[in-house]
């Protein structure tokens, strides 16, 4: 049968390091200047 509700409680939950840099705001503009600059040499490299 579905055993979702099963699956579901016994996923791993993120540790605190995790959570805090999920909430740190500096750190999240951090990773979407790098991940747009990955995006921007990806996109430049394909154009050529």
């Amino acid at each position: 049968m579905d055993n979702s509700a099963t699956k579901i409680a016994t996923a791993p939950l993120p540790t605190r390091k995790t959570l805090r840099s999920r909430k740190n705001i500096p750190f999240q503009v951090l990773r979407f200047a790098v991940f747009n600059i990955r995006m921007l040499k990806m996109v430049m490299r394909a154009h050529q």
